[in-house]
């Protein structure tokens, strides 16, 4: 287990936080998580419900997959998770409680997906982002290279996204 210091001197958060691999019987608390990070850019309930199969982590994906949390005082705080994309890899998910957004929690999370990635050799990262996540990942040096179709509502498009992980 490795431990990341979260700086934000604003909201109260304890001065560490973990940094771990996910554990199978968190999939259903992560997958609430991740409904409720999303339902924080304003999403309605209709909508919410057509994307919860793509929100939903099994315990066989936490189990199998690169799936990582983020906790501080024993409580979950974010997670991510990578998986391999043809000759790359994708942000599969990164998500933050939605009380925790705007406070470090993603970047911390971002900076060790990257870091994870890179070690493992790829030059790639890609993201399929949610269109209000978008300008976050633009921020950390992404590039917007396209457009994918949403496989939760026909005729939506995701943003594409990608982030060199090495020099070509």
């Amino acid at each position: 287990m490795r431990e990341a210091r979260v700086e934000d001197r604003h909201t109260g958060w304890p001065s560490t936080a973990e940094l771990r691999r996910a554990r199978p019987e968190e999939a259903d608390a992560l997958s609430a998580l991740a409904v409720r990070s999303k339902a924080h850019w304003g999403y309605d309930t209709k909508f919410l419900d057509a994307c919860r199969d793509e929100l939903t982590l099994t315990p066989e994906f936490v189990r199998e997959e690169e799936v990582y949390v983020l906790s501080a005082a024993g409580a979950l705080v974010g997670f991510y998770s990578l998986a391999r994309w043809n000759a790359d890899i994708e942000l599969c998910h990164l998500f933050v409680e939605a009380s925790a957004i705007g406070k470090g929690a993603g970047r911390l999370l971002w900076e060790d997906a990257v870091r994870r990635a890179e070690g493992m050799r790829y030059e790639r990262l890609l993201i399929q982002s949610d269109p209000f996540a978008e300008g976050f990942y633009l921020r950390l040096g992404a590039d917007r290279i396209g457009e994918v179709p949403s496989q939760a509502l026909p005729g939506r498009v995701l943003p594409l996204l990608v982030y060199p992980l090495r020099e070509p």
